[in-house]
């Protein structure tokens, strides 16, 4: 039982269709009873529904826990939707910020979820699907460049954990962990996962910087994408050529969905994305700039 005034707060956040249980067992692989461990129980049925009495709730237990303990710094981990609701509230509460040492995102689908945007592809609202596919990279790097973060993913093959896009689970300014092998369920409390966020703690340099080029950046911008796998690549034609000996490529399903992907100059998929029918003319249009840019 914590006894006196904790060394840090530590905020465990669960994500969509969970409980926090993996979260709990996660934060006792970190810390020992000098730290106050917050890991609030959503409501399962509400997770299906909608992210805002989610995000309100987290909130309200925040407030009360940092009034509390006034001065004692918070570290925040959040895996999947648990990460999203964190960054909608840092960006809420810019002067948490200061008192914020680390920010660890696990499986979160910062750019939008995949699944999200088909079973809600004109954001009318269905369930849970339009929240966990909206794109919140924006603040999240803004949030990125002040405060320490993390981020880490897993790949089971394809650029994906099997529910997350790898893609969709980077941003600018953060640092980057990849874990080969580890599912989407496996990440919320893991050996691996654990060690590494102790070693970000220790060091917040570990791991990759984000840092995306003009290419990925201007696709990035284009209204509608979102970030994808890479298990359709080998079937997508080659696009454009670029200058330094890479490719953007393209390949449209069945459904008219089209995707677009960024290649090195060996081959291997660096970006991968797609935008639905409506959008497809403001892709088309990121390509030809692109071209005109970069093209050889």
């Amino acid at each position: 039982m914590l006894l006196n005034t904790p060394e840090f707060i530590l905020f465990l956040q669960h994500g969509w269709a969970d409980n926090n249980q993996a979260m709990l067992k996660l934060g006792r692989r970190l810390v020992t009873d000098t730290t106050l461990v917050v890991a609030p129980k959503l409501q399962y049925i509400q997770t299906w529904i909608g992210i805002a009495p989610l995000i309100q709730c987290v909130e309200n237990i925040a407030i009360q826990q940092m009034a509390k303990y006034a001065d004692v710094p918070i570290k925040i981990i959040g895996h999947s939707m648990g990460g999203l609701i964190w960054l909608e509230l840092l960006h809420r509460h810019c002067h948490w910020h200061s008192r914020v040492q680390s920010l660890v995102l696990i499986g979160s689908p910062v750019g939008g979820s995949d699944l999200g945007r088909m079973l809600d592809p004109f954001s009318l609202g269905i369930g849970i699907a339009r929240d966990l596919g909206t794109n919140r990279k924006a603040i999240a790097q803004k949030i990125a460049a002040v405060i320490p973060t993390l981020i880490i993913a897993g790949d089971i093959g394809g650029g994906t954990d099997g529910t997350v896009p790898v893609e969709s689970t980077k941003f600018a300014n953060a640092q980057f962990v990849c874990l080969p092998g580890l599912s989407h369920a496996v990440l919320r409390n893991h050996p691996l996962v654990a060690s590494t966020i102790l070693d970000f703690w220790q060091d917040s340099t570990i791991g990759t910087l984000v840092v995306f080029d003009d290419i990925v950046q201007r696709l990035h911008a284009v209204p509608g994408i979102t970030d994808g796998h890479w298990r359709h690549f080998p079937k997508a034609r080659i696009a454009i050529a670029l200058k330094n000996g890479g490719t953007v490529r393209i390949w449209r399903n069945l459904a008219g969905v089209e995707h677009v992907f960024v290649a090195s100059k060996e081959g291997q998929c660096l970006y991968a994305g797609f935008v639905g029918w409506m959008h497809v003319p403001n892709l088309r249009q990121a390509l030809e700039e692109i071209k005109q840019a970069h093209a050889l």
